[in-house]
């Protein structure tokens, strides 16, 4: 039962379900009228949403408008459209508009759809004052009320035939501003007025002009007067006085300027009139102007002055203008055309003219402290004009110049510029040098006391001199100094360095180097080095010649090396040669003592060679030997041996088979002189190991070579040629044997050789058994 209402209860929900889907095919947002709306006029934003439904049901949508970002409407229907209503459009309402549609957790945006409200609104103007004085502000106020900044304000005074003066002011952040415009001179009823303008979409966009503001404007006081209260014709030497005066509304701060070229004559302040009088020159004609100021007002009268001269400037003559000193100079002033005046002669000075002489004529006897220029001057009426100055120049004959280089010494340096400076002890300048390179003129220079010359073509061979000579405009001419011969520096060129012997030098022997060079100028700085760490300095010497010898008496193994010489002179050039190296090698005697010594080496090796092959011949022969004799004694002795090693006794040999009667009588006729004088001889043997339970003998693998005394006769070289040793168990290296009654103990001592590990068996002890 409950299995059957869950299924239907599943398949209510699930048609219920069916009968709510919906979709949104599109949102849209238009305007109306269009995109474009006039300031001032209505408009509507629209935002529709268009959905598919799966059934009719109730669907509820929350429409949002957005202007720029900014939420604007907002409102919840049950239908898919929404009006948003603007009345009265204005510039702040331009922008992008979108809207957005919310319906059961489903959200559709459309597009951004751009509205421009075209036109702004008229701005206000306000003035702080209707009625200002000349000299004051005019404060205004320009506001757009309903426009949104940023916004431009423009403003314009405008004055009756004249160009309008413009004002501009941004503000980015309110909707207003202020500005002032100063009343000057000759303002009387101005008009202010303003107007604004925003950016929309890259485009600068203007409002109407806002209405006009009439401001009247009063004079704080009346244009100045300027007057000459003296005769309008008037002469150099005339009183001249002047008037300027005004009518002022109030006193305070008032003041009257009279100047003339920038240069003010008088001033007063707070008084109407100003007054200045002087005696008239030539220089008083011109223009005068008198100025009123009070505050920021101001007013000026011009006046034009005419002087009449009342006598020409007076003229200085001398009789000559450049003369030698001690010579007589006349000067003399005159006056074209007038004769009735002062006159007095002057000369100029930097700290003030010195007065020479009240007259119209002045003779002197000058010297070179009379150069100068000098001026007259003449006095009518209290007039007082000078002439224009006259240049009198007295000149002292030159000395005999001195030519020199200038670096000081008379020399240069091939390929390098020459340098000359001519000077001269007296004469009065300017004084005209002239260089000489043997006959042909260099170069001339005009100047005071002294004159340069560069040379920069030198040449190796050139031996043409120098010399200058100096005149002024004294009459007794040039003078010539003596001629300067020249030492060309030849630098030094190409140095080499070599040695004798050359390359390898036997050590303890001498060896001589050699520097020179390919050119350059005596003396010359040699200099020679070793290379190392810190190049060392071996020898160093200054001659007049283009190469040195420097013997190095004794060569050892530490000078072996690379060397190389330094060479320079007073081009002050260092030249470096080609680096040397020299080995030095083992002398004659020393080779002769190491060859010697290879020798003795190479002779003890085929000696040792030799001996080692005749060892090996001479075990080969013995033990020949040793076989046939074993085979002989074999019937005399097997009874002997077989009792020997029935009883444990071990004899030494596997072909010596002997008694030991036969042994111990050998022995005993060997001893003596001769055998003590026996050579000692190495052979070859096998060594056998001797059980310490005294067990049968088991042959070792070790080879030694015994030491064995060389018999006069050939038996007993047979009876000792191959012999089999026991170690008797004192030391791993000692062996003995019995022959007879003689018994033998030997030392077994290693050694290398040739590459092969040799054993030597020296003689320990030497027993006689006989009595045991």
């Amino acid at each position: 039962m409950y299995l059957a209402l869950l299924v239907i209860f599943l398949q209510c929900s699930g048609v219920y379900t069916q009968e709510r889907v919906f979709t949104f095919n599109s949102v849209e947002i238009r305007v109306e009228p269009s995109v474009k709306v006039k300031n001032g006029a209505p408009m509507s934003i629209i935002c529709r949403a268009d959905i598919s439904k799966s059934a009719n049901f109730h669907l509820q949508h929350n429409i949002t408008i957005f202007k720029d970002g900014k939420l604007v409407f907002m409102i919840v229907s049950d239908k898919g459209v929404a009006r948003y209503e603007v009345p009265v459009a204005r510039s702040s309402d331009t922008g992008d508009y979108e809207c957005t549609v919310k319906a059961d957790g489903k959200t559709k945006s459309s597009n951004s759809l751009h509205v421009w409200v075209t036109g702004m609104t008229k701005p206000i103007l306000t003035a702080e004052k209707r009625e200002v004085l000349e000299g004051e502000v005019v404060k205004l106020r320009c506001e757009l009320p309903e426009e949104v900044p940023p916004l431009h304000f423009f403003f314009r005074k405008i004055k009756m035939n004249s160009t309008p003066k413009e004002k501009h002011v941004f503000e980015a952040y309110r909707n207003f501003s202020v500005v002032e415009f100063s009343v000057e001179e000759g303002d009387n009823i101005l008009q202010f007025d303003c107007f604004g303008k925003r950016n929309v979409k890259l485009e600068l966009e203007s409002s109407e002009p806002s209405n006009r503001t009439l401001v009247t404007v009063k004079e704080p006081f009346i244009k100045p007067s300027l007057i000459i209260k003296s005769s309008s014709n008037i002469t150099e030497g005339d009183r001249i006085e002047f008037e300027c005066s005004t009518v002022v509304a109030r006193m305070r701060d008032i003041e009257i300027i009279l100047q003339k070229n920038k240069t003010i004559l008088n001033s007063v302040r707070d008084e109407k009139l100003l007054k200045y009088s002087a005696v008239a020159t030539l220089e008083d004609s011109g223009e005068y102007l008198c100025k009123v100021e009070q505050g920021r007002a101001s007013k000026t009268t011009k006046l034009n002055v005419v002087v009449a001269e009342l006598f020409p400037k007076p003229i200085l003559s001398a009789s000559m203008s450049k003369l030698d000193e001690n010579k007589e100079l006349t000067l003399s002033c005159s006056i074209s055309g007038f004769r009735k005046a002062n006159f007095s002669i002057l000369r100029r000075n930097s700290n003030g003219d010195i007065w020479l002489k009240n007259s119209r004529n002045l003779t002197m006897r000058v010297n070179v402290n009379d150069t100068g220029s000098y001026i007259c001057k003449a006095e009518v009426k209290g007039i007082v004009k000078e002439s224009k100055p006259v240049r009198i120049s007295v000149y002292a004959p030159v000395s005999k110049p001195t030519l020199s280089v200038v670096s000081g010494l008379p020399e240069v340096v091939l390929g390098k510029p020459l340098q000359l400076i001519c000077r001269l002890m007296t004469g009065t300048p300017p004084i005209t040098f002239t260089f000489y390179k043997g006959n042909e003129v260099k170069k001339v220079v005009i100047n005071d006391t002294y004159a340069t010359f560069l040379d920069e073509n030198i040449r190796q061979n050139d031996k043409r001199g120098y010399k200058c000579d100096a005149r002024n405009n004294h009459s007794s001419g040039m003078k010539t100094s003596n001629i300067l011969n020249i030492t060309v520096i030849v630098p030094i060129r190409n140095a080499s360095l070599g040695s004798i012997p050359y390359g390898e030098v036997e050590d303890g022997s001498g060896t001589a180097f050699l520097c020179s060079v390919e050119e350059g100028s005596w003396p010359i700085h040699f200099r020679i080095f070793k290379k190392t760490d810190h190049d060392t300095l071996l020898y160093e010497k200054t001659e007049s010649t283009d190469r040195i010898v420097w013997h190095k008496e004794t060569m050892s193994r530490q000078d072996t090396g690379t060397y190389y010489c330094m060479v320079s002179n007073r081009a002050k050039v260092n030249v470096k040669s080609h680096p040397i190296t020299i080995n030095v090698i083992l002398a004659s005697w020393q080779k002769g003592v190491i060859a010697a010594f290879v020798l003795i080496l190479i002779a003890g090796a085929i000696t040792l060679t030799v001996w080692w092959f005749l060892c090996k011949k001479k075990k080969a022969k013995g033990s020949s030997m040793e076989m046939s004799r074993s085979a002989l004694a074999t019937n005399s002795t097997n009874e002997k041996l077989a009792r020997q090693h029935n009883d444990g006794d071990y004899y030494s040999g596997s072909g010596y088979i002997e008694d030991g009667e036969n042994h111990m009588k050998s022995t005993d006729e060997n001893k003596g002189p001769d055998l003590e004088s026996a050579e000692v001889e190495y052979t070859e043997v096998e060594v056998s190991t001797l059980d310490p339970h005294r067990a049968p003998v088991q042959k070792g693998t070790e080879t030694v070579y015994s030491e064995i005394r060389k018999a006069n006769n050939d038996s007993m070289e047979n009876r000792h040629s191959n012999l089999h040793w026991t170690a008797t168990g004192q030391s791993p290296h000692e062996y003995s044997y019995w022959s007879g009654f003689q018994y033998y103990v030997y030392r077994m001592v290693s050694l290398k050789a040739c590459g092969t590990d040799w054993y030597l068996v020296v003689l320990v002890t030497e027993e006689n058994t006989r009595a045991s």
